[in-house]
């Protein structure tokens, strides 16, 4: 056993052989792979490259080495082409902590029957800082290396998402969300649980499918107000009593009294932050060429026209037959 197993139990490194191909003998050698074809993308600037950062990656795409790179290319191309998203990426920024402290997002400390840990999104919560909040939580809990074998469940919970609410999403938020979390960023999500969704979030969803990938859409449930189908997925003994669980009402601020607490170092910035500095270190400080970095998305996905993605999705729902998106799942 490598360094790089070290802190696994003998279930979790059995479960990475069998799901992920994840082979002790060639870790070395896959990671030293991936690293290698950086080379191939000068536009970005990779700024960690280190065994234990790649193969978070590996373990993201099951060690396909080809789709492992584009991954990682992706995750550091999303933060050049998003810049502003993560300036003063840590837990004192204004904006995070106060999506932190509203609950964004929730983070179980029980998880589910399979290891995974569980977050939990309130739709009705949402504004521009969530998204941030959502990926600083990730950066922090995608060091854990059992959580990168065994991934996440995500639960969004509807409940009080107004229509007027609803009518302000644009396609454009979309994007920013599908693209940082399932498609620049290493994190296996095992299942996106809806509960308590309206009939407009249904009426989105048609919009939101040409978005996601085929594997994705197969791993969205929409469960409504019902709490039975919810529990054939997640046991109710790994669920607070919100969602018909047997543990005590979810203790909103608990995760970022976490963040906040005396083991986290709040005067530095989580992770790998494209600021000034990195900027020119890393890029000789050439925007231009970030500007230029080319997209490794496959062709044709996430693109529409500057009308469309600036349209809300409620009024693109005029022209699509809402009677494809059922996709509950009561099984």
């Amino acid at each position: 056993m490598t360094h790089l197993h070290a802190g696994l139990s003998p279930e979790t490194t059995e479960k990475a052989r069998l799901e992920l191909n994840e082979n002790p003998d060639t870790l070395h050698q896959d990671i030293q792979q991936v690293r290698d074809m950086i080379v191939t993308r000068p536009d970005i600037g990779f700024l960690r490259t280190d065994d234990d950062f790649i193969l978070r990656f590996l373990r993201a795409r099951k060690f396909n080495q080809t789709e492992t790179f584009r991954l990682l290319a992706q995750y550091f191309q999303f933060r050049q082409q998003n810049l502003d998203m993560f300036q003063s990426f840590k837990v004192d920024d204004p904006g995070i902590k106060r999506a932190l402290m509203d609950g964004f997002p929730g983070v179980l400390e029980t998880p589910d029957q399979h290891g995974r840990k569980i977050l939990i999104l309130f739709a009705s919560n949402w504004d521009q800082n969530i998204l941030r909040a959502i990926l600083l939580s990730l950066e922090v809990l995608i060091e854990n290396p059992e959580l990168q074998i065994n991934g996440f469940i995500l639960i969004i919970d509807w409940s009080n998402f107004s229509f007027k609410q609803a009518s302000k999403l644009t396609p454009n938020i979309l994007k920013l969300a599908i693209e940082g979390l399932q498609d620049s960023f290493p994190a296996r999500f095992g299942g996106i649980h809806f509960v308590n969704q309206p009939w407009y979030i249904h009426a989105m969803y048609t919009i939101i499918k040409p978005f996601l990938k085929d594997k994705t859409r197969k791993r969205i449930f929409l469960h409504g107000n019902n709490l039975n189908s919810l529990h054939v997925l997640l046991q109710p003994e790994c669920l607070p009593s919100e969602f018909g669980g047997t543990l005590p009402p979810y203790d909103m601020g608990i995760w970022a009294r976490t963040l906040l607490g005396p083991d986290y170092s709040d005067e530095t910035e989580y992770t790998l932050t494209y600021d000034a500095l990195h900027v020119r270190e890393s890029c000789g400080g050439d925007k231009e060429l970030m500007k230029r970095s080319q997209s490794v998305v496959e062709p044709g996905t996430l693109r529409q026209t500057d009308r469309e993605t600036s349209t809300p999705l409620l009024a693109l729902t005029e022209h699509t037959n809402t009677n494809t998106y059922t996709h509950t799942h009561t099984h």
